[in-house]
């Protein structure tokens, strides 16, 4: 029969350094097994995005620009048809979900029309909020072929022209927000915008 081993605060401190040690080294293993398709599978959806919020094109040039609220930079994916500008998907966000930070994909066609938008992440509240999403609702298809410059990028409590989703408007007002850090920078980058070409 094994004798137990004496409970004292050295022991104590060795099996708990050997259980710590096991533990970070299995953490670390996971994460350089799943690092990569993680990567993968975040710039697939990202494609898939661009693809889903521009009109048909044949090339892409990607550039960062700082947004007009001088908070980040956003990702401008310039698509181009025959060497011609036909919209800039751009990667934008908001920090006012009701959980926090919400990523979108919105494209502009070269008069700053939305063509479409597409949710990169969320984590608004499950059956209100994840209402967002194009899968979920019809929400995002009010913004289609509308322009920033004449309709009002704010739910219609706050003065705008959005309807909000019932029960859910911090997260109307998140998606709003989003969109019009995008419309602003794009127009802010509009002429370099514009001198994009093959």
């Amino acid at each position: 029969m094994a004798s137990k081993k004496e409970s004292t605060f050295i022991n104590m401190v060795i099996t708990l350094f050997v259980v710590s040690a096991v533990a970070a080294l299995a953490l670390g293993s996971v994460y350089v097994v799943t690092k990569e398709p993680i990567s993968i599978a975040k710039k697939k959806k990202q494609e898939a995005a661009i693809k889903a919020v521009l009109p048909d094109f044949d090339k892409i040039k990607v550039m960062k620009v700082l947004s007009a609220d001088g908070k980040d930079s956003l990702q401008f994916n310039i698509a181009l048809k025959n060497g011609k500008p036909v919209g800039v998907a751009v990667n934008t966000f908001t920090e006012e979900g009701f959980a926090g930070r919400i990523d979108v994909m919105v494209g502009f066609k070269p008069d700053g029309t939305i063509y479409n938008t597409s949710i990169l992440s969320l984590k608004e509240t499950p059956g209100l909020g994840t209402k967002l999403d194009k899968k979920k609702s019809d929400f995002p298809d009010q913004f289609m072929g509308k322009n920033p410059a004449t309709f009002k990028l704010k739910v219609k409590k706050d003065g705008g022209d959005v309807d909000a989703i019932t029960a859910a408007t911090i997260s109307s007002r998140a998606f709003c927000d989003a969109l019009q850090r995008a419309y602003d920078t794009f127009e802010k980058e509009k002429a370099v915008l514009n001198s994009v070409s093959n």
